[in-house]
């Protein structure tokens, strides 16, 4: 087997709770001080479900008390498909997106952030983890992934005794 015949799931970034969270921190420290008000954001806001953990981390260090999601559904399992809003903001607190900090885990092929984008165009888009064809809707991420790399995140995984690579135990 070629690496071009893998799977997804074959070439995997595993992240665990203590990756993401030095990770999400360090997406906090570069948006430290970057909000329109002076340097102060209005609110964060995270992109259901994979971006609630990283808005979290991220409004706790920046001291953002103003917590808000949208859900946006553009995964069925591991297969794209065209992306939908399922639950808004609310809409007094975003008018057209400005002093806000949108947060998500990821960015893939960039149709969820543009979809969000389009709603809120003056917002500001974080991600953990960006991949190149979304790379350039994300106004600030930590780490860039290789297209054909499939991140599992640690609410995706469980721990288990894995076979030694060779011979027995």
């Amino acid at each position: 087997m070629t690496t071009d015949d893998r799977l997804p799931h074959e070439k995997g970034f595993h992240v665990s709770w203590d990756q993401l969270h030095r990770d999400a921190r360090a997406l906090a420290w570069r948006l430290d001080g970057k909000g329109p008000d002076d340097g102060a954001w209005k609110a964060v806001v995270g992109i259901t479900r994979g971006g609630l953990v990283p808005a979290m981390i991220v409004a706790r260090e920046l001291d953002v008390r103003v917590v808000d999601t949208i859900s946006v559904q553009s995964y069925s399992h591991q297969a794209q498909r065209e992306a939908r809003v399922t639950k808004s903001p609310q809409a007094d607190l975003m008018g057209d997106g400005t002093g806000i900090l949108i947060v998500d885990d990821l960015v893939d092929t960039g149709k969820t952030l543009e979809l969000v984008r389009q709603l809120y165009p003056n917002a500001h888009f974080a991600t953990v983890y960006a991949k190149p064809k979304g790379n350039p809707l994300v106004d600030t991420y930590v780490t860039e992934v290789s297209q054909d790399t499939w991140i599992f995140f640690p609410w995706d995984m469980a721990l288990q005794y894995v076979q030694p690579f060779r011979g027995k135990d």
